[in-house]
């Protein structure tokens, strides 16, 4: 008795016939249920039929896919596989044209099936076909028929495509060059190269040689789509399969053809949209063109080549005019170019090679850098003066950025990386511009001191702007601009403050996206981590903070401390020496009693800010503060060192005074703070051990010749 599971309830057509619905066991041989089935319609000789898919793919039913077979199936009986190829090959000799043209055509439909085309196969039917091909003695329609067969027999990998005669390849190729040929032959004659030229380098060999370029750019220039996109990837699996000497060959013969400006003029600007597999071979088109910057990318800079060494000095001598430098003796030449190679921003400056030494980017950076500095030289002159003028810590150093940016914009466009198979968001932009990789670096290492001033950066920032950086170029690029001013344009907009309510909006929506127990969660632990932010804020204000004295005189700024008593009562604040590190309460004369404060004051409204307006920019602006105490007319002035002493200092003066902290760092951290604990939250720590104590810190190594001191390099 066969088990519930093994039995499979199914209806069986048959043209001309009622349906049978039985009850499939799948462990009985389908030799004996389809002779069931032919007793139950009186047929004699089962083994001539077979059972089919009546919907959808109608493939043969098999003991290796019978499995599939899923309740409620209707299926057909119908010729089985064997007799049909028989048949078929048979017609296909016929005398009768129309004979061999329907026995064509009902031949390419059943070839998709394998086992049809194993039976087909076994007969040597596939060589019927290509004798066809090779005497092309038959009409267009029953050529268009026999060359999709033939290419969907291949498409099962029973035959190897090396197997094929060079009369065979020939006439294939004779099919594309003609301009007169059948559309449709044509279309499956593209395909048939494609699949050559990918299958082995002794057919692309050949392919490439009987199809010529001119033709296939042709191809690209018809009204019809589908001749489009089958030319589309004939290039695209000639390219992928040359060599480095034919590939160049080939993107040299392209650009000649304005190939790139020709796609986007008429087949990507003129339709307005991209049929996907199209979209597929216009990304393939831009990754195996930027690829042949990959070798550049790999490569780390010799310092002995002495090439290379003259393009790193060209860059220093573009930014700095050394007319008198051949008249410097050595050591005084040498201390020259160190003190200009660190203005330009390089890590290592007396060996400024060190720093393109990483791959990637290698080469790379140093071939952008100069393409920057030779094509826009006023602008590179700009940047590089700009910020090697700077002594307040915020320059942005160009060469460490450049390196950078050529690594995010490598990663960005998929330098390195083969073609996938599946993917297909290519850049318009690549098909407007020529040397995109370059002319993207122009903009962007723009864009990155624009982005640098914006965020008041130093050195310690130099990660978070490339951050931002790297997202104004994603957003950006995700916009799909169709030309290198839209890029500009666009990028520009998009400045650090569109950036911050872009991630503000977009934490939002993803907030509005949780769960109601989760949001619930949210907002019972804010009051529990504001408090603790409050207590750092004021135990930092007990640590106290060295601030500059306001002079209007032109001589040496002296210097103040101010700190909040251990009790929260007092600001004690007084005159100290310069290496003063953390001086005793004692030690501040003065001191402003908490309950006499009266209010807080920040960038333009504070009184020193006003008194100084002319002389102030915007960078002290924004760290000044005052404590308004005792009558209006009186106020201690501040000039916080940095941004995130005024964002410490404003807010534990606001928690003194009873307000809410108002600060960038007071929103940031509790962002930071309540991620963490959610996740803390939400984490299935059952059965889980939580130790009691922190773990004990490991002993230190016996030795640390392991560490590199990068100070000997910093000279």
């Amino acid at each position: 008795m066969p088990q519930q599971k093994d039995i499979v309830k199914i209806a069986i057509q048959m043209p001309g016939a009622y349906p049978q619905l039985i009850q499939l066991d799948q462990k009985k041989p389908l030799s004996a249920v389809i002779k069931e089935v032919c007793d139950g319609w009186n047929l004699p000789g089962p083994d001539n039929y077979a059972l089919q898919y009546a919907d959808g793919v109608q493939t043969y039913i098999t003991e290796s896919n019978r499995l599939d077979i899923k309740n409620g199936c209707i299926l057909r009986l119908t010729k089985a596989p064997g007799r049909c190829a028989e048949d078929l090959y048979k017609g296909i000799q016929s005398s009768d044209s129309g004979v061999r043209c329907d026995s064509l055509k009902e031949l390419a439909s059943v070839s998709t099936d394998v086992t049809f085309a194993q039976e087909f196969i076994s007969r040597d039917g596939h060589l019927l076909l290509v004798k066809i091909v090779e005497d092309s003695n038959e009409s267009n329609a029953i050529m268009t028929h026999t060359l999709t067969g033939f290419m969907e027999l291949m498409d099962h990998g029973i035959v190897s495509w090396e197997n094929l005669s060079c009369v065979f390849i020939k006439k294939i190729a004779s099919f594309v060059n003609a301009k007169s040929t059948d559309v449709s032959m044509q279309q499956v004659s593209l395909d048939i190269l494609e699949s050559m030229v990918l299958s082995s380098h002794s057919l692309f060999l050949q392919v490439k040689q009987e199809v010529t370029m001119e033709r296939l750019i042709a191809h690209l220039q018809v009204t019809n789509p589908q001749i489009q996109t089958k030319a589309m990837a004939l290039l695209m699996a000639l390219l992928q399969t040359a060599g480095d000497s034919d590939r160049q060959d080939m993107f040299a013969f392209l650009n000649k053809k304005n190939l790139r400006q020709y796609i986007y003029k008429n087949i990507i600007h003129s339709s307005g949209s991209v049929q996907d597999e199209m979209a597929h071979y216009l990304y393939v088109l831009q990754s195996v063109t930027l690829n042949h910057l990959e070798p550049r990318m790999r490569t780390p800079l010799d310092s002995y080549n002495q090439e290379q060494r003259d393009v790193l000095h060209g860059l220093r001598q573009a930014a700095f005019e050394t007319e008198s430098e051949n008249s410097l003796s050595h050591e005084r030449r040498r201390s020259l170019c160190a003190k200009e190679f660190k203005k330009l921003g390089f890590s290592n400056n007396s060996n400024p090679g060190q720093d393109l030494v990483r791959t990637p980017p290698g080469l790379l950076a140093l071939d952008t850098m100069f393409y920057f500095a030779s094509r826009y030289p006023d602008a590179y002159s700009r940047f590089v003066l700009e910020n090697s003028s700077r002594e307040d810590k915020h320059e942005c150093p160009f060469a460490r950025s450049s390196i950078q940016l050529t690594l995010i914009l490598c990663e960005i466009l998929r330098i390195g990386e083969p073609p996938s198979e599946t993917r297909s968001d290519y850049h318009p932009i690549f098909f407007s511009q020529d040397r995109l990789m370059e002319e993207l670096f122009c903009v962007c290492i723009q864009l990155l001191n624009k982005t640098w001033k914006e965020m008041r950066a130093t050195q310690e920032d130099f990660d978070k702007v490339m951050q931002v950086v790297r997202e104004q170029i994603t957003r950006t690029l995700s916009s799909k601009p169709t030309s290198l001013e839209l890029f500009k344009n666009k990028v520009n907009a998009l400045n650090y403050s569109e950036i911050l309510k872009l991630r503000q909006t977009e934490r939002l929506h993803q907030e509005e996206t949780l769960a109601p127990p989760v949001l619930e969660l949210k907002e019972r632990l804010k009051p529990e981590l504001l408090e603790l932010i409050r207590q750092q804020r004021l135990n930092r204000l007990c640590q106290g903070t060295m601030f500059k004295k306001i002079s209007n005189r032109r001589r040496q700024d002296k210097l103040w401390y101010c700190r909040l008593s251990p009790n929260h009562k007092m600001l004690h604040y007084g005159d100290v020496e310069e290496d003063t590190d953390n001086p005793p309460i004692e030690n501040l004369q003065e001191k402003i009693p908490v309950a006499d404060i009266k209010g807080l004051l920040t960038g333009k409204d504070c009184p020193h800010m006003k008194e100084n307006k002319s002389k102030q920019n915007k960078e002290v602006l924004d760290l000044a503060f005052s404590l308004t105490y005792d009558v209006e007319e009186d106020s201690l002035n501040f000039i916080a060192p940095s941004r995130t002493d005024f964002c410490l200092w404003t807010d534990g003066l606001s928690v003194l005074l009873g307000r809410e902290m108002s600060s960038e760092s007071t929103r940031s951290e509790l962002e930071i703070l309540l991620s963490m604990e959610i996740k803390l939250r939400l984490l299935d720590l059952e059965n889980v051990p939580i130790p009691d104590c922190a773990p004990v810190i490991p002993k230190p190594p016996s030795n640390y010749n392991f560490c590199y001191d990068f100070s000997q390099t910093e000279q």
